[in-house]
């Protein structure tokens, strides 16, 4: 320690640190002394306590599977998806049946009163489908609320049951094509046609190019946000870029193709060259289809036989040689 000129002690700064640093020490000290602390420090101890308590309250209301089998014996779902145990958000692996229909204590204490427990089939299409979505809420399902099934009252157990399940994924119906032409029959019926998709054969269904619980684009496309996206997905030689396009091709696929099937070939919606002169009826050709002066004149005849128009115009989906404009070969 130093003297200043008056006689007086000067501090060095490692004095002044280490009188701050036992001056720290000490109110720490007071502080753990602080009367009511070691109260509330019991107290934060004791609160996870409760949640458990709220937790044992609630299961006392559950009665288990077998007690609902004793009289649901034909309800069971062996075999099904809700009945394994590898998924922890399956049934199987929570509180079986009360998964679904909620605490059973109240239902069976009163004899079986069905107003005790949650039946699906009584509730509206959308508390049903809200009832589903506990757990289906990820993935393909989860734009589901306000998709266009949803909007129509159709609910996830008017297509899928859980008890008594026919086809994959617990359908109503053996295969989907069955299940979504109960309603789009008109659609159904397309695949009859001469010149279909592939789905009755089983190499497609309909899922292969919708997602019935839902989607960000147009008609429940699975894949893009148009309809071109989706064909071009499978049919990549028709997505270009290319040099010449084709208005019809670049706008929509399904101005000259019927997506679910056609008696015309390759799925056309009209029989060339009819198709072609819908919109090409002043083209340098004569443009009245099945004309007699066609069928007369040997030099036109080609327009009526064989691929008619495609037969010159063989780029009709885009050509990028330098020279095609016209869509020539």
């Amino acid at each position: 320690m130093t003297l200043r000129s008056d006689g007086s002690p000067a501090r060095t700064l490692a004095t002044v640190l280490v009188i701050a640093w036992a001056l720290g020490i000490g109110l720490a000290a007071a502080g753990a002394r602080t009367p009511g602390a070691p109260a509330k420090a019991t107290a934060a101890k004791g609160a996870p306590s409760a949640a458990p308590a709220a937790a044992v309250a609630q299961a006392g209301e559950y009665v288990g599977q077998d007690t609902c089998l004793t009289c649901h014996e034909d309800r069971n779902y062996k075999g099904t998806l809700h009945a394994t145990t590898y998924n922890p958000r399956t049934p199987a692996s929570t509180q079986g049946c009360e998964s679904c229909h909620g605490p059973g204590k109240a239902h069976v204490d009163g004899s079986g009163d069905t107003s005790k427990i949650v039946n699906p089939k009584n509730l509206s299409p959308q508390r049903a489908s809200e009832l589903c979505a506990t757990c289906h809420n990820r993935g393909g399902h989860m734009l589901w609320s306000g998709s266009q099934h949803d909007q129509r009252n159709v609910s996830c157990i008017t297509c899928h049951s859980v008890h008594a399940p026919k086809g994959a994924k617990q359908l109503k119906a053996k295969t989907e094509i069955e299940l979504c032409g109960t309603c789009h029959r008109n659609i159904a019926n397309k695949l009859n046609r001469l010149n279909h998709m592939p789905v009755r054969e089983g190499k497609m269904q309909c899922s292969s190019c919708h997602n019935p619980h839902g989607t960000a684009n147009v008609r429940l496309l699975k894949v893009g946000t148009t309809l071109n996206q989706a064909c071009t997905s499978c049919h990549s030689e028709k997505r270009g870029p290319v040099l010449w396009e084709h208005p019809p091709v670049v706008e929509n696929c399904a101005s000259c193709h019927d997506p679910h099937g056609s008696n015309n070939e390759r799925m056309l919606v009209a029989k060339p060259p009819f198709l072609c002169q819908r919109c090409h009826v002043t083209a340098r050709h004569p443009p009245t289809p099945y004309d007699g002066f066609l069928l007369r004149t040997s030099g036109n005849s080609n327009k009526m036989y064989g691929r008619e128009c495609a037969v010159c115009h063989q780029m009709v989906h885009g050509s990028n040689a330098p020279a095609g404009k016209a869509f020539l070969r």
